[in-house]
């Protein structure tokens, strides 16, 4: 009787979200009927990849990441390059993504089970939401329903945030897409997970040494640069722990990228931080509702999208 009625709660906790999100065509219980092993087969999947290799978290996060900022949440990130067609992935700022693996296990384990019914773009969604939670994160639930896009091309990775933005800039961006400065800096949040390239920081590292920048941790980033562009920088102590050490990093002007550092050397947003470096709870609240609305941005629906069979490829 208890596990009847604990059902029924969330069949209508599931029918509820699925009417906030109704009008983008999105539903927390989308393929409760049409596939209902697909969250469970994901999230067996992430978790396995996670236990050989947990810096893999920080890789399907930003891979959601980079894909909703370009066209939308609709897996056009996961496309491979053709004769024709110089696609997203191998852009610049694609180059050093990671977890492509993962997506296509996923989704060959899906189309076992439930044939040209699970989106790769879901796949991406629900990926990240579990890659936060295997690293100590908040746990948090996505609307499902994308569909699959059929463009990915290397011109559009433009829109993407290059490492280099101050405050103001971050605001402008993230505020196209309807986030708020909040919402941007609890995105940005992100980044206590994972490692920058040298690449991305070297540039604070020149004859004028970047005066946000901490004496002695810039010593260390020129130390980690010595060994090359490609050389890696965690971008706080715990790099496979989702927690708010990156915030507190951002209050000893020890941010690794520019655009890390200026979210406490802004006016703009050192509250924010300073709040998130007090209170993870917050900074955790906050960043699964950021997320949640990402998850939404500019989904297919209907014709505007179909079902990949093979991520890598459209139909």
């Amino acid at each position: 009787m208890v596990i009847a009625k604990l059902f029924v709660v969330f069949l209508l906790l599931q029918m509820m979200s699925g009417f906030v999100f109704r009008a983008k065509g999105l539903s927390m219980g989308y393929y409760i009927m049409s596939c209902p092993m697909a969250e469970l087969i994901v999230r067996n999947t992430v978790t396995r990849a996670l236990q050989a290799d947990p810096t893999l978290a920080a890789g399907l996060i930003r891979m959601h990441f980079h894909d909703c900022f370009i066209e939308g949440c609709d897996a056009s990130i996961l496309l491979d390059s053709t004769k024709d067609n110089t696609a997203e992935k191998d852009s610049p700022a694609n180059l050093s993504l990671r977890g492509y693996e993962v997506i296509d296990a996923a989704k060959a384990e899906l189309e076992k089970k439930c044939p040209g019914v699970v989106s790769c773009a879901d796949i991406v969604a629900m990926a990240s939401t579990y890659a936060v939670f295997a690293a100590g994160g908040p746990v948090y639930d996505i609307p499902k329903g994308r569909k699959d896009g059929r463009r990915s091309k290397i011109e559009d990775t433009r829109n993407l945030p290059p490492p280099t933005l101050n405050a103001s800039e971050l605001i402008t961006m993230f505020g196209q897409h309807g986030f708020s400065a909040q919402e941007m800096v609890a995105l940005s949040g992100a980044h206590t997970l994972g490692v920058a390239r040298c690449s991305s920081f070297k540039n604070r590292l020149s004859d004028t040494v970047d005066p946000d920048l901490d004496s002695g941790f810039a010593k260390q980033l020129t130390k980690t640069c010595s060994a090359g562009d490609n050389a890696e920088q965690p971008f706080d102590a715990t790099r496979n722990n989702f927690d708010n050490v990156y915030f507190n990093g951002l209050q000893r002007k020890a941010g690794v990228l520019s655009s890390d550092q200026t979210l406490f050397a802004s006016a703009k947003t050192r509250n924010i931080v300073n709040g998130y470096a007090f209170n993870q709870a917050m900074f955790f609240l906050d960043f699964q509702q950021a997320m949640v609305k990402m998850s939404t941005l500019d989904v297919k629906e209907g014709s505007k999208g179909e079902i990949r069979t093979n991520c890598r490829k459209m139909n």
